[in-house]
């Protein structure tokens, strides 16, 4: 099938699905490589949920270490979700403040919040790290595994949160902006 003809069917069938402008602006450099590891974190947990309920609901006989491990995939892809946030700096923030102050205040302010969003999360990897040298020597209810295992992927989600951060200030540096700055609204110097 050339490749004309395979663009032209993908496009008629996202069109009659209603997403052909998401399929249109999709483009593989927008995402970051948390976005593909959460991918694959959602497909498997599905999985395990998927045969938990098979087994347990045609079987009769359910498979205990899926929903510990769906559990604690869950987590991962909490934290490894957080840092995606992060990086397209769409986590909850108040922007009323913004509207009200200058725009070299509202700069300001915005690099405050990013420094102070740096310095927690830092510290959140720190605490992370010590937390997953302490739990290896406890182990998962069903699984023998070292639990640290679930604080390793919570430090390295916290890690990724804390490197996605800095690259967040440094875009707001040099583009002397920030998303919380509404454009257009407010005072103006």
């Amino acid at each position: 099938m050339s490749d004309i003809l395979k663009k032209t069917l993908e496009s008629e069938a996202a069109s009659a699905a209603g997403f052909a402008d998401d399929v249109a602006r999709f483009r593989y450099g927008d995402h970051g490589i948390e976005d593909w590891v959460s991918v694959a974190i959602l497909w498997a947990m599905s999985t395990f949920v998927f045969l938990q309920v098979i087994t347990r609901y045609f079987l009769n006989n359910s498979l205990a270490w899926t929903e510990e491990i769906s559990s604690y995939l869950l987590i991962t892809l909490t934290f490894l979700g957080s840092a995606m946030a992060v990086r397209k700096n769409t986590h909850i923030q108040i922007e009323f403040l913004y509207t009200i102050v200058s725009h070299r205040t509202g700069l300001i302010l915005a690099l405050f919040v990013d420094l102070l969003r740096i310095a927690f999360l830092a510290l959140s990897t720190y605490l992370a790290y010590e937390v997953m040298l302490i739990m290896q020597f406890q182990y998962m209810a069903v699984v023998s595994w070292p639990l640290s295992w679930v604080y390793g992927a919570v430090f390295l989600g916290y890690a990724a949160m804390t490197i996605r951060s800095i690259q967040v200030i440094i875009r707001h540096w040099k583009t002397k902006s920030s998303e919380l700055m509404v454009a257009g609204v407010g005072p103006q110097l």
